[in-house]
C-alpha cells in the first residue's frame, strides 16, 4: 500500500525537508486587515515579525475544507492512503477539516491524526510518518508508531506577554490577568489538547532553566532522545541555548525551529519553547 503524508504549515518543517521526505503541506492563513497570507508560502516568519511591528495584530484562519478535498483528490491518483497530521484540535479546526474532507473524497483512505500539539514537535510525528511511508509501511503501522511516540513526546514554552494568547481565545482571561499582575513568565504546555499554564515562574532565565530540568528528568534513563528548540524571532538566543544544552545533555540530538506567523500571532515575539521525544 502506498501512503502519502500530509501536514499543515504550523509544523514549520523546512521546505527542503518536506521535499526530501515527500511531505505534502497545506497552509493556514494569517490576516492583516484585508490582506490574507498563506504562511510558509506567501509570508515567512521573519517577514511576519517585521510586519507586526508596524501593524495591528493579525488574525488567523484554518484552511478551507475544499483545499483539503483538492489535495486528497490529487493524491488519490498516486496513493492508496493518506495520513494527515495536524495541530491540536483544541486550538484549531484544521484537524476537523481534514476529517471532513476525508469523508468527501473517493478512491483514497484518509487517516487524520490529531497531534494534540503544534510546531516542530508536531513535525516529529510528521517526519516519522514520512520515513515509515517511504519504507512502504502501511497506515495502521504508522499510526501505531505515532501513538507510541505520544507517550514520550512533551513540549513546554514560555511567552513574554500573555495578552496575545488571551485575546486570541487560546488562554482564559483569568489566567492572562494573573500573569500580567504578577509579571510572571508562565511555563505553558498542551494538556487535553488546550494550552494551559504548567507553572508560574518569575523570570525568563528561571523559566528556561525549569524547561531544561524537565528534559533532564525525561532523559536520565540514558535512552536516546531528540529535541527541538523553538523561538519567536530569537534565533541567536536559540543558538546559544542549543550549544549549552548539547554540552549538558549529550544523549539528546538537538535542532532549532521557530514559531511561524500563525502560532507567533498567538504567542508573540520573544516566546521560547523546547520539545522532545524518545527516538
Amino acid at each position: 500500500m502506498k501512503t502519502a503524508v500530509v501536514t499543515d504549515s504550523t509544523a514549520y518543517i523546512p521546505k527542503e525537508m518536506r521535499d526530501k521526505l515527500n511531505i505534502h503541506m497545506i497552509p493556514l492563513n494569517v490576516i492583516f486587515g484585508n490582506e490574507s497570507y498563506r504562511e510558509e508560502m506567501e509570508i515567512t516568519a521573519s517577514e511576519f515579525y517585521e510586519e507586526v511591528k508596524h501593524k495591528n495584530l493579525p488574525t488567523t484562519s484554518q484552511p478551507a475544507v475544499g483545499e483539503f478535498v483538492e489535495l486528497f483528490e490529487g493524491l488519490a491518483k498516486e496513493y492508496d492512503a493518506v495520513i494527515s497530521i495536524h495541530l491540536s484540535s483544541g486550538i484549531s479546526g484544521t484537524y476537523q477539516g481534514a476529517v471532513t474532507a476525508g469523508q468527501m473524497v473517493e478512491g483514497i483512505k484518509v487517516f487524520a491524526f490529531d497531534s494534540e500539539i503544534s510546531c516542530m514537535v508536531q513535525g516529529f510525528y510528521v517526519t516519522e510518518a514520512a520515513e515509515m511511508a517511504a519504507e512502504g509501511k502501511g497506515p495502521e503501522e504508522i499510526l501505531a508508531r505515532l501513538e507510541e511516540m505520544r507517550k514520550t513526546l512533551k513540549a513546554y514554552f514560555m511567552v513574554d506577554d500573555l495578552s496575545n494568547l488571551q485575546r486570541g481565545g487560546r488562554l482564559s482571561s483569568a489566567q492572562a490577568l494573573i500573569g500580567s499582575l504578577l509579571q510572571v513568565k508562565p511555563l505553558l504546555h498542551f494538556e487535553d489538547k488546550m494550552i494551559v499554564p504548567f507553572e508560574k515562574i518569575r523570570t525568563r532565565k528561571k523559566a528556561m532553566k525549569r524547561i531544561v530540568d524537565l528534559l533532564s528528568d525525561a532523559v536520565k534513563s540514558g535512552e536516546d532522545y531528540k529535541a527541538v528548540i523553538i523561538h519567536a524571532n530569537r534565533e541567536e538566543e536559540a543558538k546559544e541555548w542549543k550549544a549549552e544544552l548539547e554540552a549538558e545533555l549529550p544523549n539528546v540530538e538537538f535542532m532549532i525551529s521557530y514559531f511561524g506567523p500563525v502560532i507567533g500571532t498567538h504567542l508573540g515575539e520573544g516566546a521560547m519553547g523546547l520539545g522532545w521525544v524518545k527516538k
